[in-house]
């Protein structure tokens, strides 16, 4: 257990290190299980992977199942995720029949046993039925933006949220007030010791970002993500064409799919399509995590100019490394980005254009804005501070009291109490 703390030291906030031995001596022994749809692609992914090897170090056996099905499956829980984020669409009779066949299916080979079991976002989430008996011990975690759903799929699956004993949100905003079970709030997080966080010397950047054919004497501008709709890389194009009328910038576009996301190769096609012939425009295909860390640390600025975000994980990572943010005042991004502190929220790729000029006319401005956003990163988004959250509620979870108070992961890691 202190091997593990101990590695954070002089990262992380001292204060959030004891609070997680603490909470660690009184739930050794104790087991967590966590049920996703994939184990690549997304924040989901990318934060269970790091968290996993961190609960088994501090004593709690931690496993990790992903449901499986079809191409026709994963098609049907992308529509669904889309709606939910307010595209939209709507899903057929046949198609949620199928849906529900298909975790039947998975329900028959999983074993949801441990003291806790977290069942993330939507794919799997019709798995309570086919668990009551464990009910008390199965929180919904959610990853996605629930502001604003589709009311027919909404209310597909509002029923089978409120089934299990809790569940839990990244913003307030995204805790509906229609889901009747208690709610937390917990924001996700980064491993700053990670390959795609730790720091790296200025040769190793250098070597990585030339071998993709960037010019690092220009400025860079790069956004990191999903090949999304939601995560507007058109738009992306666009802004920075409106930039490079008055700078003689290039701009990177990194990123890949998930395994459950059967849109990810159209979108890609889309982008390449627009990008096409325009030597300033690189578009990399699932880089390494080491190659995105080199293209975060070289540019000059970063954005997500997402639509629709649950969180997104890549605001962290750049303000994380000390650069100046550019982020779609969507979902979870406005929770990160403290608007002309650490960086700036827009809704256009005109607005986009407009901030990406004032920051390379101003560059002085964007060194503040990246200091300031690494020490906001420092106590709110590390993964320190996550950890001890979910050990606060996994002994929320094994009181079998919901109408006890419950905790709420608030800014510079206070918590907040409020009845359920």
């Amino acid at each position: 257990m202190c091997v593990m703390i101990e590695k954070y030291r002089n990262i992380a906030p001292d204060g959030i290190l004891s609070e997680i031995r603490a909470l660690a001596g009184a739930l050794e022994g104790r087991t967590l299980q966590h049920v996703s749809s994939t184990r690549s692609g997304g924040g989901v992914a990318e934060i269970l992977h790091r968290m996993i090897p961190w609960t088994v170090s501090l004593g709690i056996p931690t496993t990790w199942d992903v449901i499986d099905g079809r191409q026709d499956f994963f098609e049907v829980t992308k529509s669904m995720h889309n709606a939910l984020q307010g595209a939209d669409v709507d899903i057929s009779c046949c198609d949620k029949e199928m849906y529900l066949a298909h975790l039947g299916q998975n329900a028959s080979r999983l074993n949801l046993d441990a003291d806790v079991v977290i069942v993330h976002d939507p794919q799997p989430a019709f798995l309570i039925d086919h668990f009551l008996s464990r009910r008390k011990s199965m929180v919904w975690r959610c990853h996605i933006d629930l502001s604003r759903p589709m009311p027919p799929v909404w209310r597909f699956l509002r029923p089978a949220i409120n089934k299990y004993a809790m569940a839990v949100f990244h913003i307030p905003h995204f805790a509906r007030k229609d889901i009747t079970v208690p709610k937390v709030l917990i924001s996700p997080s980064i491993d700053p010791l990670s390959e795609k966080n730790r720091e790296l010397h200025e040769e190793e950047i250098t070597d990585i970002v030339e071998g993709f054919g960037i010019d690092r004497k220009r400025p860079l501008i790069v956004q990191i993500s999903r090949f999304d709709r939601f995560k507007d890389p058109i738009g992306v194009i666009t802004a920075f064409r409106q930039v490079r009328r008055h700078f003689d910038c290039q701009l990177a576009l990194a990123g890949g799919s998930a395994t459950d996301d059967p849109e990810g190769p159209a979108v890609q096609a889309e982008i390449e399509e627009v990008a096409a012939g325009d030597p300033d425009i690189f578009v990399l295909f699932q880089p390494t995590d080491l190659q995105v860390n080199a293209l975060q640390r070289a540019a000059d600025i970063i954005l997500q100019k997402s639509t629709r975000e649950g969180f997104g994980l890549t605001v962290t990572e750049a303000m994380w490394k000390g650069k100046p943010v550019i982020g779609g005042a969507a979902g979870g991004i406005p929770a990160q980005i403290i608007h002309g502190e650490t960086g700036f929220l827009v809704n256009s790729p005109e607005g986009a254009a407009y901030r990406i000029r004032y920051l390379l006319s101003h560059p002085h401005i964007g060194v503040a804005m990246g200091g300031k956003g690494r020490e906001h990163v420092r106590y709110n988004f590390l993964i320190t501070r996550h950890v001890r959250d979910y050990l606060l509620l996994m002994l929320h979870v094994m009181s079998n009291e919901s109408e006890k108070p419950i905790f709420v992961s608030g800014p510079a890691g206070k918590r907040i109490r409020r009845n359920s």
